[in-house]
Formats: C-alpha cells, sequence, structure tokens
C-alpha cells in the first residue's frame, strides 16, 4: 500500500511537470523515461528466457504441459472476448467515414511495411542462437526456451544436469535481485513517464483524436478490464479486487512503458511476493502471456481494421466481422509485447489487402494513449491468468 502512495505522487508530480511546458524538463524527462524502459526491456530477455528453461527443467514435463495447456486455454478465451467485445462496440457507436480530403492528406505520410505476415512468422525461427538475443526477439527466444528446457529435462539425473539447473537457477536469483533494485528506484522513472505523457496531451495530441473511433477502442478496453476479465476471476472463485489491488504495482508499470515485455519482470516480481502465486507457477505462465496473451491487441487490430476496411468500401458484414475476429486473436498472439508493435502489424495487414494504409497515420497521434492503456489492459490479463491458473494447481495438487 505504502509502495502503490509513493507511486501515485510520483504519477501526480510527473504531470504537473509536463503541463509546465519547458523545453529543458521535457527533454529531461524523455531522456530519464527512454533509461528506464531500456532498463527494463535489458532485464525482460534474460527474464524470460531463464524463466522458461529452469521451469520445464525443474518442474517436470507433465506438469509443465497441463500448465500451459491452462495457460493457453484461458489466453484464447480472454483474447477472443476481448476481440468480441470490440465488435459488439464497434457495431454500437458505428463510427462513421472520415472525409476523402482527410485521408488524402495523411497518403504521403505513411508507407506500410514490406513485410507479409508470413515474413513475421519465418522471423520466430532463429537462424542462429546468438540473433534472437540481439534483436530481443521474444518469440524465438521462447522457442530456444522450450528446447532448452524439454532438453534439460529429458536428460539422465545427474552431477551435469544437476549443475546446469543450478547456474541457470543462480542467474535467475541474480536477475529478480537487480530487478528488485530498479523497481526501489521506479519513483523517478514514474514522474519521468507521467511528465512525458503530460507534455504530449498538453501539445495537443489527444485534440487530433477520431471521436467515435477512439471510444470504441478505449471504451471496449474498459470493459474487458472492469468487467470481464474479473468475470472469469469470480467463475475460478477468486476476488478480483483483491487480485487487482495485489497487481497494482505491475499494471501501472505498464502503462507507462507501454511494452508488456519490459514489465515482466515487475509482473512476476509482483505476481510472487504480492499476490501469493508459486514460485513455480509464477515465472512459467507470466513469460509465455506476455509474449501471446494481448487482449488490448486483438482488440484493437479488430476495431481498426473494421475501421480501415470501412472507410476503404468493404461491407462491414457479419461474415467479415467474424473472419476479422479471428484473424485478429491469432494476429494477437503473434505480436510481440513491445512498443507499438500491435500498430505495426496492424498496419502490414492492411497493406497486404490493400486498404487505404492512409488512415493509420490519423490514428498515430492518439495511438500513445491507446497503448498505454491496452499494454495495461494486457498485463491484468496476464495477472488473471497466472492467478487462475496457480488456483487451478492448487485444487489439482491437494486433489
Amino acid at each position: 500500500m505504502k509502495r502503490t502512495a509513493v507511486w501515485v505522487g510520483a504519477l501526480v508530480a510527473g504531470a504537473c511537470l509536463g503541463m509546465m511546458g519547458l523545453e529543458w524538463l521535457d527533454g529531461l524527462a524523455d531522456f530519464v523515461a527512454t533509461v528506464y524502459t531500456r532498463l527494463f526491456q535489458l532485464l525482460a530477455v534474460p527474464t524470460i528466457v531463464l524463466a522458461v528453461v529452469t521451469t520445464f527443467a525443474t518442474f517436470g514435463s507433465a506438469g509443465s504441459g497441463r500448465i500451459f495447456g491452462r495457460t493457453l486455454a484461458y489466453t484464447l478465451l480472454t483474447t477472443a472476448a476481448a476481440a468480441s467485445v470490440g465488435a459488439l462496440l464497434f457495431w454500437l457507436v458505428a463510427p462513421g467515414n472520415l472525409s476523402a480530403d482527410a485521408i488524402g492528406q495523411q497518403a504521403t505520410a505513411m508507407e506500410a511495411p514490406g513485410l507479409t505476415y508470413y515474413d513475421h512468422l519465418l522471423s520466430i525461427v532463429p537462424g542462429n542462437v546468438v540473433r534472437p538475443f540481439l534483436e530481443g526477439n521474444v518469440l524465438s527466444l521462447l522457442l530456444l526456451a522450450f528446447a532448452t528446457g524439454i532438453g534439460l529435462s529429458k536428460l539422465p539425473d545427474g552431477d551435469g544436469k544437476t549443475a546446469v539447473v543450478k547456474v541457470l537457477q543462480g542467474l535467475q536469483d541474480l536477475l529478480h535481485l537487480l530487478i528488485r533494485w530498479l523497481i526501489w528506484t521506479l519513483p523517478l522513472g514514474i514522474v519521468a513517464f507521467s511528465a512525458q505523457l503530460s507534455a504530449q496531451v498538453s501539445a495537443g495530441v489527444v485534440a487530433d483524436s477520431m471521436g467515435r473511433y477512439v471510444l470504441v477502442v478505449l471504451g471496449g478496453n474498459v470493459v474487458q478490464f472492469f468487467v470481464v476479465l474479473p468475470l472469469f476471476l469470480l467463475a475460478r472463485g477468486l476476488n478480483p479486487v483483491r487480485v487487482l489491488g495485489r497487481m497494482m504495482p505491475a499494471v501501472l508499470m505498464a502503462l507507462f512503458t507501454k511494452s508488456s515485455a519490459a514489465t515482466l519482470p515487475v509482473t512476476m516480481d509482483t505476481a510472487e511476493r504480492r499476490l501469493g502465486a508459486r514460485r513455480e507457477v509464477a515465472r512459467f505462465v507470466l513469460p509465455i502471456c506476455t509474449t501471446i496473451n494481448m487482449n488490448g491487441c486483438a482488440a484493437f487490430i479488430l476495431v481498426t481494421s473494421l475501421f480501415v476496411m470501412q472507410n476503404g468500401g468493404t461491407a462491414i458484414t457479419l461474415p467479415t466481422v467474424a473472419l476479422w475476429l479471428l484473424i485478429s486473436v491469432v494476429s494477437a498472439v503473434g505480436n510481440a509485447g513491445v512498443p507499438m508493435g500491435c500498430y505495426f502489424l496492424t498496419l502490414s495487414l492492411m497493406s497486404g489487402i490493400g486498404a487505404p494504409v492512409a488512415i493509420m497515420g490519423m490514428i498515430l497521434p492518439v495511438y500513445t494513449i491507446i497503448d498505454m492503456v491496452e499494454t495495461a489492459e494486457n498485463v491484468w490479463s496476464d495477472s488473471c491468468v497466472c492467478a487462475i491458473v496457480d488456483a487451478a494447481e492448487d485444487g489439482y495438487t491437494k486433489g
């Protein structure tokens, strides 16, 4: 509770500093915010790899397979629910088309990436061991970690296997010590993040919003955050207020970093120390969820795709919505948990079908706000899945 109060105080202080409009102060806030984001990204890569490898190596293939199955099931259910909420709100609010002149003004500003979705999937398969670490390719790292962890679990017990596992666990303990040190200094980072956002709002970024479209995207995130995910927790007999209260440091961190991958160290530490999730569950479920559990991204892909296609003259029928709901869920699962990853993935999808991607340029000014809310929702969903799987495993063990 004391930590949350300090973080909220830092949030208010940063907002006040950002509204002062001092150029040197805005520059300093950008610098400090970038430093903190890079430090968390630095810790996120080894956190993911070590967590998955050590869990597979020590937890046992049968247990990890059961946990992975539950994690995947709840991930797909919550992600599909988020996309469905977005589709329902799109139908209810019915965002109108933009003027041809407004779209034309953005045509020269946007260039769609040349990558196809097949290229995106191929990028997951690593060509060597070093490149995924250098590029921070989370999906490739997970693939390597799964293979290494499963390989270790299949090795016969002996001094060699024991030594390797102990080294990995020691590195993991050292990593979590560094994470706790960084969290201790985090109020300074929150001041910088808050000042950065406040300066952007004061500069008129939010004023460029597109009304109903933004209402659908943000409204869908709010419904998913406060209604749908709590219902999943209640169905498992868990108190949503308690779970959210315990996981609030991670949710707040996600709000400002706009990266669930960069927030992962905080999410894992908070789940273990505040929520009380078992170590073997939290360190297995959360790295997987960070990569594939993208509720906010699924809703953004669906709503934005429908909005862009509608402006391109495509009739938004029920079969069209159903098809793109499926596409949005699959795409979100394959999206990396990094800032703006969802935006550029949507841009690639729209480019692939010949939709007017110039509209994405009009969305870009408000995407900072959307990305913040989406990332907080993603981490909240990760936390819910972790709590549900931990409760399920507890029942399985006692049974």
